[in-house]
């Protein structure tokens, strides 16, 4: 019992250690290419994605560490309900590199459709295992909806330009 005050910290802080590696190595690229871009009507500001993703993150981390503990450890029983957490989440991380490092706009939409089944199917994993858990990833759930949303929109209204082609 003394030491699951850790394991809770460690799987709630998880998740903002890929976040955070992918705002510090791209953000430089965000205020610039990122303010060029089209963008619906109903995008938001840039000043509430890290507000967004702290809550996001720390909801999903701590209900990881729900499921991890519900099921015993990392044992044979939970390789499906945190495999398909852990797949999600390195998606997740990989977002930002395709989207603003690479500005692969295809890679980035192709991810976090990828994502999107990934996270779907990690909430309806662990359904059964902790209702607590499953609700915790309602939020993130919606927050993937319209990311994908604004994902399909950028990449529309943002056709990519050839090499060598000028504007």
């Amino acid at each position: 019992q003394g030491r699951m005050w850790a394991y809770t910290v460690g799987f709630t802080v998880l998740p903002h250690v890929g976040g955070f590696l992918g705002w510090f190595i791209n953000r430089k690229e965000m205020p610039v290419w990122y303010e060029k871009l089209k963008k619906p009507s109903w995008c938001p500001s840039r000043k509430i994605f890290p507000v967004a993703w702290t809550v996001l993150y720390t909801g999903m981390g701590y209900a990881s560490y729900l499921i991890w503990k519900d099921l015993g450890g990392c044992g044979s029983k939970a390789i499906v309900p945190l495999g398909l957490y852990g797949a999600q989440l390195v998606l997740n991380w990989a977002w930002p590199p395709f989207f603003f490092g690479a500005r692969n706009l295809k890679m980035a939409l192709i991810d976090v459709l990828c994502l999107d089944g990934l996270a779907i199917g990690t909430v309806c994993s662990w359904y059964r295992i902790n209702k607590i858990a499953t609700l915790l990833m309602v939020p993130y759930l919606g927050w993937l909806a319209m990311a994908t949303c604004l994902t399909i929109r950028i990449w529309k209204d943002n056709p990519e330009q050839k090499p060598g082609k000028s504007e």
